[in-house]
């Protein structure tokens, strides 16, 4: 029988200032969990637990994809969780910064080959992050370049946000990822009805977030999620299982969603290889031809190694 055998703290360090509209990241604190085989020390399962700082108001589902993922790791004996190789589609990921650094980095992805490209907006001058897409744009059409928007709630309901989407929706974007912050269901409906652009919700799907949510994790239910979906009717959710309900609870939201013809697609939320290994090749079960949000492997300087996954281009290959 497995039990857990030690939890071990990790501190990863970012190469580089991560801004977002909530704050800037330097370190990422994780715990890595294991579990071990009582009468064989050698079969092992190695979790992450992950949770981020202020978008963790309860930590449960951070907690259960630890256990899920390293159960999956010791039922396996393998660190290629889901017996699969090749690659999966990712976008390139600009974090905010100032705009010349914004810039750089967006020059960064486009030579490094990525064909879809997401900026996290909200943090500087809202004309400035336009002015940055619409030099993408007067270079690439849409069709060589994919472009996506996050802006992590930073405008406000109402007139405010539907005056940024038209103007975003002007640049020919693919979506935007949480244009108001959570938790304000019958506004955010109201842009998700009238939107020029797709609207993709994100941290509205988080525990303690969401509408009549008190924060805790036996509150997140099939009719919670029914009710979310239902009510604001998103054009696409994105998925987190650290923030989301683990890889059982995704899955779930991705049900969901197919029944009523909302796209999806998944991300990582910064965690170590240990954690972006499971949640790539989780994905890879489902064929992806979307591009994911899979790429935040490479920006920690002392990242775990030794995982079976190799960002090539703008591919996460899974590998042997």
């Amino acid at each position: 029988m497995p039990r857990i055998s030690k939890i071990t703290p990790y501190t990863l360090r970012f190469k580089f200032r991560a801004g977002t509209s909530r704050g800037t990241y330097t370190e990422h604190h994780v715990k890595f969990i294991e579990i071990v085989d009582e009468n064989d020390p050698a079969h092992i399962g190695i979790g992450e637990y992950a949770p981020l700082p202020d978008l963790s108001p309860d930590t449960s589902s951070a907690m259960l994809f630890a256990m899920e993922t390293a159960m999956w790791h010791y039922e396996k004996r393998s660190k290629n969780l889901s017996g699969l190789t090749g690659g999966i589609p990712i976008n390139g990921l600009i974090w905010m910064g100032d705009y010349e650094t914004m810039k750089m980095r967006i020059e960064e992805k486009l030579a490094a080959g990525f064909r879809c490209v997401k900026l996290k907006i909200g943090a500087i001058n809202f004309d400035d992050e336009v002015s940055l897409l619409r030099q993408i744009r007067s270079r690439y059409p849409r069709e060589i370049i994919e472009l996506r928007v996050d802006a992590n709630g930073a405008f406000l309901p109402g007139d405010d946000a539907m005056r940024k989407l038209d103007t975003l929706a002007s640049l020919d974007l693919h979506s935007i990822e949480q244009p108001i912050r959570g938790g304000q269901w019958k506004e955010m409906a109201k842009l998700c009805k009238e939107t020029p652009l797709p609207i993709a919700l994100d941290e509205e799907l988080i525990p303690g977030i969401g509408h009549d949510s008190c924060g805790s994790f036996e509150t997140y239910t099939t009719d919670y999620k029914v009710s979310l979906l239902n009510e604001i009717n998103p054009q696409y959710i994105i998925l987190k299982p650290s923030l989301h309900g683990s890889i059982s609870g995704c899955d779930e939201w991705i049900s969901l969603a197919q029944q009523r013809n909302i796209g999806w697609w998944a991300t990582s939320a910064l965690e170590s290889n240990v954690g972006l290994n499971a949640i790539a090749h989780w994905v890879a079960k489902y064929h992806p031809t979307m591009p994911q949000g899979l790429g935040t492997g490479q920006i920690y300087e002392n990242n775990i190694e030794g995982y079976p996954i190799e960002l090539r281009g703008d591919e996460l290959h899974l590998l042997e």
